[in-house]
């Protein structure tokens, strides 16, 4: 049987057991981008330049209570004003011109409830992952099974380390995991191996010591759970939080054959001091928020099918912040010379000599003197947060389903016939491999079930090559994976 589907086809394979509930924040349009960042360099330039998505009232002096004041934001969900923002890679040719390389349908963050008796981040609350200095990665490579990872391996910093990711996009073999290789590949590894583009992932620590809603490094009331993404809360940090995960696909693709090597705009090669950043502004207080934790648990992981959120991609497609005067007149995207910021490139080991530490100028709220308010309404024992150990037994079988968004994307930041995101992720006792695309496509149904919306049939010969690709990886898909491999969630 021949199904069309209409511009977004999401792909969903189970593969494994014990998956936790979670929605995907589309942020397709972003903000701004620009040298702004108010938690590392509040009220000031940052060093180097970020790509912002979220609430309209962004820029070097945000917080949670400015940002819950924004008219709109980029994201989908019109009661979301939170400020998500990480680095973007550049691209600089031999000559040292300098190219910013464009994301591919914006980004996701994830909000991953994994865990038990979650609590939504409480108001004010802010915090980064990642460290802009880190020029280096510490540890074993390839990552070990979990099985066998050791007290080395489960430190805050080195779990920190893993949670950064840069996923190869090879739409036509099966997908890399999340997670699975915590450096940036070189120039000729994208360029023979990556003909979609490079995925960036950054997960975030979701224990929170149930206290303070930030810290003057930004990063010491919370903690990584022992498996980076699932496992237990350290004792310190018993509040368990929703898992915020950033995903970004890059468009390397678009200089293959080009002399030059990519970066990060914080002029990191290697990937390692690739960060990000996020300020909680959910409508009104935390209520909202922990409403939707609570509800929100349809396994499709589609805003869209939360009741409580109002999706407006009109709306969120036309909003943006100001660009303060000091950088007003700056050059982001190129092709410049050198990178914004006139950074210069720092390999490793060693750490990064320039740039923004991991000990900003405190901001008003992150004093360095005085702890922020105490939201003791949140805080619990630490014997409830102990979430159930993941399971080893692989489900037998596989099912497939094919539906479409109930908006279309905005034509003006996603072309046709692009990714949105592709992903691997843990839901209603699955661990799921996902590819999101914009484009109309056609799918022979063979071994799978499905669930299909009838389209208008495509003439493109490109939505022909995209269903042999799609077929290709269903094939591939239907084999047994085993968790700890590089093949789902951490």
């Amino acid at each position: 049987m021949i199904s069309t589907l209409p511009l977004v086809a999401a792909f969903w394979l189970a593969l494994a057991p014990n998956g936790e509930a979670f929605w995907r924040m589309e942020c397709r349009s972003r903000s701004g981008i620009g040298q702004i960042d108010p938690l590392m360099s509040f009220g000031t330039p940052s060093s180097h330049t970020h790509i912002i998505h979220g609430g309209q009232n962004f820029g070097f002096d945000a917080s949670a209570a400015s940002l819950n004041q924004s008219s709109c934001t980029s994201c989908a969900v019109t009661q979301d004003k939170s400020a998500y923002w990480t680095p973007p890679m550049m691209f600089m040719a031999e000559d040292q011109t300098t190219t910013m390389v464009e994301p591919a349908g914006g980004m996701l963050a994830y909000y991953l409830l994994n865990g038990k008796d979650i609590k939504a981040f409480p108001s004010g609350f802010q915090m980064i992952s990642g460290d802009n200095t880190r020029r280096n990665f510490s540890l074993q490579t390839p990552d070990p099974p979990k099985s066998n990872w050791g007290p080395a391996d489960t430190t805050q910093d080195a779990l920190a380390q893993k949670a950064i990711g840069f996923n190869c996009l090879d739409y036509s073999k099966a997908p890399e995991g999340s997670l699975m290789r915590h450096e940036l590949p070189d120039k000729a590894f994208l360029d023979a191996n990556c003909p979609d583009g490079l995925r960036l992932e950054l997960m975030f620590p979701s224990c929170w010591n149930g206290k303070d809603v930030d810290s003057p490094d930004h990063k010491s009331h919370v903690a990584f759970p022992n498996q980076v993404m699932t496992g237990d809360c350290p004792p310190d940090y018993p509040v368990r939080l929703p898992s915020l995960f950033y995903e970004t696909i890059f468009q390397t693709n678009q200089f293959k054959g080009q002399s030059g090597q990519f970066v990060i705009s914080n002029g990191d090669p290697g990937g390692h001091g690739y960060h990000g950043d996020f300020i909680a502004a959910w409508e009104g207080d935390e209520s909202f928020l922990q409403s939707a934790v609570d509800t929100c648990t349809n396994p499709s992981g589609k805003i869209q099918d939360c009741q409580l959120f109002n999706v407006d991609y009109d709306k969120a497609s036309q909003c943006t912040f100001n660009q303060p005067s000091q950088i007003a007149n700056v050059d982001y995207t190129g092709p410049r010379k050198g990178l914004p910021g006139d950074l210069a490139i720092q390999s490793g080991p060693q750490p990064a000599s320039c740039g923004d530490s991991n000990v900003p100028t405190p901001s008003p709220s992150s004093p360095a003197a005085s702890p922020p308010a105490v939201p003791t309404q949140n805080a619990l024992p630490a014997s409830s947060q102990s979430p159930s150990p993941p399971s080893s037994s692989p489900v037998p079988g596989v099912f497939a389903s094919i539906t479409a968004s109930s908006a279309a994307p905005d034509s003006s930041s996603t072309a046709a016939g692009s990714p949105i995101s592709t992903s691997t992720y843990t839901t209603n006792g699955m661990v799921v491999n996902e590819i999101i695309m914009q484009e109309e496509v056609t799918v022979t149904q063979t071994t799978v079930a499905t669930t299909t919306e009838i389209g208008t049939e495509p003439t493109a010969p490109a939505a022909q090559k995209r269903a042999e690709h799609i077929a290709h990886f269903l094939k591939h898909r239907q084999s047994r994976m085993r968790r700890g491999h590089g093949h789902g969630w951490y």
